[in-house]
């Protein structure tokens, strides 16, 4: 028997898409909230294959069916290599899954997450809940209502543990979080032994814009590599997150204490599949990299 509410519910859904260099990358929803806010438009989507889902400025920043694979790519290698990890700065972030990841670890004693829009915390609390899940009653957590750029320039010298730029992509009020300038006041804002990570965009769609986030983190940092993994509903779904760091490549190999406790609560990451993420670099990235 015909469902009438199914047919009316199935009529209102239609093709969500972002689109980049002549592709489009899209889900089937159904638009339940849209509005402009001080800097962006915000979108989020009810689909049945990822459930809710978000966009800034028609672009997929993430969805509750599949946001792990960029949370805990981005937030683990950091945080299980760092020398120390007391204090962690996340910029962006506003959905809540990277400041949700940073909590699993229970010798981390402060997350400071600075994000300029607070439409964007406030919408994903409402329609995205099972995103920041209880990292938003964490009282660890501190928000701060800014722009990131002012405050990495206005934070002291050697003040972070571990920096996590989770950023939209690189326009709007995102634009200046991939600059040279905003990186070297990451860098000296960041404690010796501590480690930077950064989303750097898609190797296949944004591929010049990501081999010159590699290069200009080589340039400010010691050491700075890329890991690759998948965001299925991202430009081409192939995605990439880059770790930096001074003195040596501590990102690569992720503290045993620490991996061992948070493992197992992980649907993505985990050592082998982080080893196996740095070392999946294809072969015209390698040559471009020198690597």
């Amino acid at each position: 028997m015909i469902n009438i509410n199914d047919l009316f519910d199935d009529f209102m859904r239609k093709w969500v898409d972002e689109y980049q260099n002549n592709a489009r990358f899209g889900l089937k929803g159904k638009v339940i909230i849209e509005e402009q806010s001080n800097y962006q438009k915000i979108t989020i989507i009810e689909s049945k294959l990822y459930g809710n889902a978000l966009l800034l400025d028609n672009c997929w920043m993430t969805a509750e069916g599949q946001e792990k694979q960029y949370h805990e790519s981005l937030v683990h290698p950091a945080l299980c290599s760092s020398k120390e990890i007391k204090k962690a700065l996340i910029i962006g972030g506003g959905d809540g899954g990277s400041a949700r990841e940073c909590m699993k670890y229970d010798i981390l004693d402060c997350v400071d997450l600075v994000e300029i829009d607070s439409r964007v915390i406030e919408l994903s609390k409402q329609y995205l809940p099972k995103i920041g899940g209880d990292a938003w009653k964490d009282n660890r957590l501190n928000i701060f209502i800014e722009n990131g750029i002012e405050w990495v320039k206005n934070t002291p010298i050697d003040f972070y543990d571990v920096i996590i730029i989770d950023s939209s992509d690189p326009k709007g009020p995102a634009k200046g979080l991939f600059s040279k300038e905003f990186f070297t006041n990451c860098r000296r804002i960041l404690k010796p032994g501590g480690v930077l990570a950064t989303q750097s965009e898609s190797p296949e769609t944004f591929r010049e814009f990501h081999i010159n986030t590699v290069k200009m983190l080589r340039e400010i940092f010691d050491y700075a590599d890329p890991l690759y993994g998948n965001v299925p509903i991202y430009p081409s779904g192939w995605w990439s997150w880059t770790f930096a760091s001074q003195g040596k490549p501590r990102y690569h190999k992720p503290i045993i204490e620490r991996m061992q406790k948070i493992t197992e609560s992980c649907e993505i990451w985990s050592p082998r599949w982080q080893e196996g993420a740095f070392n999946s670099i294809p072969a015209f990235l390698e040559r471009e990299l020198n690597l």
